[in-house]
């Protein structure tokens, strides 16, 4: 079995959880933004948006830059890569389970003929 760090999982998968900070995310898979330009599509407070941000900065799922007073985030893929990893993981061992159901249930039909139930006839 695949070694993970179960802890940073959580903590990246708790972030993942919320569609703000999904869409904030995929926001900076374009690039680098400011928390402003971050915050601009979102009906909440610029306060709001932060406190999304810095959970996803707790999660290392993004990282910032101070440039003056204006606060830089980019995202840091290698924590993604890592939950990435665990998925793939379960994604092989479920695939294995199903292909040996659908194996099964395909030895199990060619063995046994098909016979439609009968109904109750009919007084």
């Amino acid at each position: 079995m695949v070694e993970h760090n179960i802890e940073i999982l959580d903590i990246t998968f708790a972030a993942l959880a919320d569609p703000t900070r999904r869409a904030i995310i995929e926001r900076l898979s374009d690039g680098e933004q400011t928390v402003s330009d971050l915050a601009a599509p979102f009906d909440m407070s610029l306060a709001a948006v932060s406190k999304h941000i810095h959970l996803l900065t707790r999660a290392n799922l993004v990282s910032q830059r101070k440039e003056g007073r204006v606060r830089h985030c980019r995202l840091e893929p290698q924590t993604l890569s890592a939950a990435t990893g665990w998925l793939d993981h379960y994604r092989h061992f479920w695939s294995e389970k199903f292909t040996a159901l659908e194996k099964f249930l395909e030895d199990e039909a060619s063995t046994r003929p098909y016979e439609p139930k009968q109904g109750k006839p009919k007084k």
